[in-house]
């Protein structure tokens, strides 16, 4: 199992379980780290993985069930079955926007540089080099994808730096900050000139850590997600 789904599959924290399972599994569905149409594990195998009873992860795939993610076939061949949800609207994007305050906008932005920065130093020291392959692969997508899926590629870009830290809380942390922001964060990342400005700052962060430079790959990781910070508060003025 490669990195990214085993920070999937890990425990959950010892509280709230039956909402971190369904936070867990909701944001890993909704950035595309599971595919649509894809067959969880056993309820059995699962629960272990999650390091949850078998009664709170039924609790969670029920609720996965009523928000449309999880579909639960019965007979030969069922399961319990990933729906992706379709890609939000740009009146969502606007609603989600204005949920924010500049402070908080900004808050958030040194939060997020402050993990990508350490997951990219980390995955720049401990990374092997079948550990960087999924980050040249979703470059080679980021480059062709439409507006509409290219988000999501940036967003899985991340996890998989995050990923090669060999962190799993850094790349739980790292997933759960793309389910809260990542949407937003790349909305403003639009246009043909910017797009390919966008890819070379993800190929120079590939670069980085591939050639094992921790403090440059931090620094880069850090700069690019402040950027997109500030584009996006740049968006969110102009709601005033």
């Amino acid at each position: 199992m490669n990195p990214t789904r085993l920070a999937v599959f890990s425990p959950v924290d010892s509280t709230a379980r039956v909402e971190a399972v369904v936070r867990r599994l909701a944001d890993a569905i909704a950035l595309g780290l599971l595919a649509d149409g894809e067959q969880l594990p056993s309820e059995a195998e699962l629960a272990g993985s999650l390091g949850v009873s078998t009664v709170t992860l039924r609790e969670a795939l029920m609720a996965l069930r009523q928000r449309d993610l999880v579909e639960t076939r019965r007979g030969r061949g069922g399961g319990s079955f990933v729906r992706v949800p379709p890609d939000p609207s740009g009146a969502e994007f606007e609603v989600r926007l204005r949920a924010f305050t500049v402070g908080e906008l900004r808050d958030l932005g040194d939060h997020y540089a402050a993990i990508a920065g350490a997951a990219a130093r980390l995955a720049a020291q401990r990374s092997l080099p079948g550990d960087v392959q999924p980050l040249w692969r979703s470059l080679e997508e980021m480059a062709t994808s439409s507006d509409a899926r290219r988000g999501r590629v940036e967003g899985r870009f991340h996890i998989e730096v995050a990923a090669a830290s060999q962190s799993a809380r850094l790349t739980q942390e790292e997933i759960r900050l793309q389910a809260d922001i990542g949407p937003l964060l790349w909305l403003p990342r639009s246009g043909a000139t910017r797009h390919d400005e966008v890819v070379a700052e993800h190929r120079a962060i590939a670069e980085a850590l591939q050639r094992g430079e921790a403090d440059q790959a931090r620094d880069l990781a850090e700069r690019h997600v402040l950027d997109a910070i500030e584009h996006l508060i740049e968006l969110r003025l102009l709601e005033t």
